[in-house]
């Protein structure tokens, strides 16, 4: 046994056991997260005896005698201070490492109450996170350490008038640094039971037979469940049901992390004790690892359809024709790896039997709605006997829009009528949840000789990975925005998603644009060399622009401004004759011609406003944002109104947290709700409406892939971009300018975060990170993933264009997805204007960050 001090009182433990096992399990102290437990991540760091340190890697055993503190144990001014100036900073997003980094914080500032931002950096290098890009975490940093020296009075937050465009602080940021917040795996329910999942041998084995007799035998276990055991529909999928919850008997697994059983007993060391009893006879296949081998004529097939999920086709004019007549070619191959979402937060879903019958499911997710049509399938139920809600997201990047623990949990819950909660561990999440999609691609630009670009010719192919997910939508996307924001008559884009044995690929941050950028921006650099052209001058001569046509069709609205981005940034590029350039263009919204609807409901209760959406906040900070358009539209104080968390049984479907959308469709509901409100109170005061309810709705109204239309409306709205970067005399990248056209910022704070932590995220894409896979099984742990840590982190100068004044969501256009996807281009453009090397592949090599092989 140990004896320690922890948060000011003794404790004693027994020696073998884990502190960060102690701390969540037993102690109760949720402030303290599981974001990897390898000592990767930070997001468990303590300070024991004022040392930083990842409580995951400790044992009670090395802490006798000593003090042991977390976030619970700070002063009620250190709680006040640090809440204060993570908020005030912005540097609050999804928030689960957000505890971890102030214990860090501490730990340096106790030492050094004067810390300069180098030292700042070097005392986060502990710390891993993946939304913020670090930048705003370091300003808070540095804001704690004045304020805690100086003992400034803190300014009240969140009473005064806000409206659009004000840097409100989030409304979360304080519960989410005092680590209060709840995700689910801090959850806890009387007589639970913890799950654990029997996944496939080999990324491609026949499954013979499953004997659960031992499992089901040992003490503690209340239920094991197979294929046999589902009630419902076994097949899930978006758009296509083609992923079974378990593989079944007689079948072949398609993937390493198939299901094959699932477990529920007493604890979760007895639930994985369990699943290693399950005996499952099989036979190892060869896998197909690569969508070259899937199409061959004598591959077997993956699904009954064949190995092709989908293809796509877009065609405008005579490419070929234009670019046998064009002055300059460039034909180049590109390569782009899987990519792990390597959110902060494992999946975890906690599903509760309730005494009238129904089940309520808790987890994580992107979107409420989507996790509520599977499980109802899979139960084979009435949708009234599900609700599904969601707790804080920590991190999804797309990571978090299939279903990968709910389902399993509810199973189990539905089965044995007791509570169950399934959280994976962080290398159980590596193996299942999609990722982003590897992709080979092959692009040739031309134009003329004043660098007037005449055609541009590609094609994908996607590995889409075992089952479809969202890979169809991705593959469109890599498509339509292929050609990028210019004007170009003569298009020839054909692309294809292709089934194979490793993990699947889905949803990611760029959604298929960040490969498909990588290629056209490349080709955009090299022409630029061949014609004589500066990389700026010649995109500024093909830009896209009010009135003009996009290669895909669509006439460029009035908010365009992507010009204004090119000249936001042209005095830097100038100014470094080795500066790499690139641009980009993203939709806000699914478009497509496919139903896009944001909702909102506003209910008056005790003198509040509370706002109602089904819309899920993944740390892109869409309440804060929700809240200052309503403040906006009817003058209301932020004071006056709150939300409540998506819950299918209380929220309106607002869609899924995707595509860029909610700042744009949920916004625009919140003002057309409010713009309601505004009326009603112009009559009578908010006391007196209590009790009233005022929807709100917006439907973006678009045109289907394939439309005669001469210029079709694939999206509602575009933003574009233009990112600079440079490099030191040793190759590294010392700062990026990134300048977003935007429409309108409705919280600059939150606007910068979004593209700070989108051009670390593009950097760690184009330099680092390698999702590495052996016969269709990750060879990578969180630790090995390539994620870029605060010490790698440039200067990062955002620029902020505001042109757009349409009344919707009074102007804004998402911006969540397109800070990552100019970055690997102009770095690879930096480096080719620095030795002349074309860098075809990512992550790039050649550079200061190449890993050695």
């Amino acid at each position: 046994m140990s004896t320690f001090n922890l948060n000011g009182n003794f404790v004693t433990v027994s020696g073998e056991k884990n502190l960060l096992e102690y701390l969540r399990d037993t102690a109760w102290i949720t402030s303290v997260k599981n974001g990897c437990g390898e000592g990767a991540c930070g997001a468990c760091m303590v300070l024991v005896d004022g040392k930083p340190t990842k409580a995951c890697i400790l044992t009670a055993d090395r802490l006798e005698g000593k003090h042991v503190l977390t976030v619970e144990g700070l002063s009620d001014l250190e709680k006040e201070i640090y809440s204060w100036a993570f908020a005030a900073a912005g540097a609050v997003q999804c928030g689960f490492c957000i505890p971890g980094m102030v214990m860090s914080a501490k730990g340096l500032i106790d030492k050094n109450p004067h810390p300069t931002r180098s030292e700042v950096k070097q005392a986060l290098k502990g710390n891993i996170c993946r939304c913020t890009g670090y930048v705003k975490i370091e300003q808070a940093v540095l804001l704690a350490a004045k304020a805690l020296k100086e003992k400034i009075e803190l300014p009240e937050t969140g009473m005064r008038q806000i409206k659009v465009g004000d840097r409100m602080p989030r409304v979360d940021a304080r519960a989410k640094v005092l680590g209060t917040a709840e995700y689910v795996d801090d959850m806890y329910v009387e007589g639970m039971l913890h799950a654990a999942v029997l996944r496939s041998p080999s990324a491609r084995a026949l499954i013979k037979h499953i004997d659960t007799a031992a499992a089901q035998a040992l003490s503690g276990v209340a239920a094991v469940i197979t294929a046999a055991d589902i009630p419902g529909c076994r097949y899930q999928g978006h758009i296509i049901p083609d992923w079974p919850a378990f593989i079944a008997e007689g079948e072949c697994t398609r993937y390493i992390g198939d299901a094959l059983a699932a477990v529920a007993a007493l604890s979760k060391e007895v639930a994985q004790a369990a699943v290693k009893l399950i005996q499952v006879e099989y036979e190892v296949l060869p896998p197909l690892i690569s969508p070259q081998s899937a199409l061959a004529p004598d591959a077997p097939k993956l699904h009954p359809k064949g190995n092709v999920l989908a293809k796509t086709v877009l065609k405008r004019g005579a490419a070929d024709q234009a670019i046998a007549a064009s002055r300059y070619v460039v034909t180049q191959h590109y390569t782009t790896p899987a990519t792990e979402h390597a959110f902060l937060e494992p999946e975890s879903a906690l599903a509760v039997p309730n005494r009238d019958g129904t089940l309520t499911v808790y987890t994580g997710t992107q979107n409420i709605y989507d996790d509520h049509r599977g499980i109802v399938s899979l139960l084979g139920v009435a949708d009234d006997k599900v609700r599904v809600i969601s707790k804080m997201v920590g991190g999804g990047f797309g990571g978090k829009e299939d279903l990968i623990a709910q389902h399993h949990a509810a199973l189990l819950a539905w089965r044995i009528k007791k509570a169950v909660k399934l959280t994976l561990s962080r290398q159980e999440s590596i193996y299942v949840h999609p990722k982003r999609h590897a992709m080979e691609m092959d692009f040739t630009t031309a134009c003329d000789e004043n660098g007037i670009i005449t055609a541009m010719k590609a094609e994908l192919i996607a590995d889409t990975g075992a089952y479809a997910s969202l890979g169809g939508p991705v593959l469109q996307r890599a498509c339509t925005h292929a050609a990028g924001p210019y004007q170009i008559p003569n298009v020839d884009i054909v692309g294809i998603g292709v089934y194979t044995n490793n993990p699947p690929a889905g949803a990611f941050r760029g959604f298929g644009v960040t490969q498909s950028c990588f290629a056209m921006e490349s080709n955009m650099n090299i022409l630029a060399e061949k014609t004589g052209l500066s990389p700026w001058e010649i995109r500024f001569r093909n830009a896209i622009e009010p009135g003009k046509v996009l290669p895909n069709g669509q006439i460029a609205d009035a908010g365009t401004a992507f010009k204004e981005t090119l000249l936001a940034v042209r005095d830097v590029f100038d100014a470094h004759p080795g500066a790499g350039l690139a641009c980009a263009m993203k939709n806000a919204g699914i478009g497509v011609g496919l139903p896009d609807i944001g909702r909102v409901k506003l209910k008056i209760e005790g003198g509040k406003v509370v706002m109602l959406t089904g819309a899920a906040c993944i740390g892109q900070g869409l309440v804060t944002t929700m809240t200052q358009i309503l403040c906006e539209t009817t003058g209301l104080a932020a004071s006056l109104v709150t939300a409540v968390t998506p819950d299918t049984f209380v929220t309106p479907d607002s869609g899924t947290t995707t595509a860029s959308r909610q700042t744009v469709f949920t916004g625009e509901a919140v003002r057309q709700a409010g713009l309601k409100l505004k009326a009603a109170l112009a009559s009578a005061p908010l006391s007196a409406l209590t009790g009233s309810e005022f929807d709100g709705e917006y439907l973006g109204v678009t045109d289907p892939m394939g439309s005669d239309k001469p210029n079709p409306v694939s999206h509602v709205a575009y933003g574009y971009a233009s990112h600079v970067v440079l490099l030191d005399e040793l190759g590294k990248v010392t700062k990026v300018v990134a300048a977003h056209d935007v429409g309108k910022a409705i919280n600059p704070n939150g606007v910068e975060g979004q593209i700070e932590g989108g051009v670390v995220m593009g950097m760690g894409y184009a330099l680092t990170e390698n999702f590495l896979l052996q016969d269709g099984v990750p060879k990578v742990k969180f630790g090995t993933l390539g994620l870029l840590r605060v010490s790698a982190v440039p200067d990062i100068e955002t620029i902020i264009v505001e042109k757009n004044r349409s009344e919707l969501a009074y102007g804004a256009k998402g911006v969540g997805e397109i800070t990552s996807i100019p970055i690997a281009p102009a770095i690879a453009g930096a480096y080719l204007r620095r030795d002349g090397k074309v860098r075809w592949k990512l992550p790039l090599e050649g550079t200061p960050y190449s890993r050695k092989k």
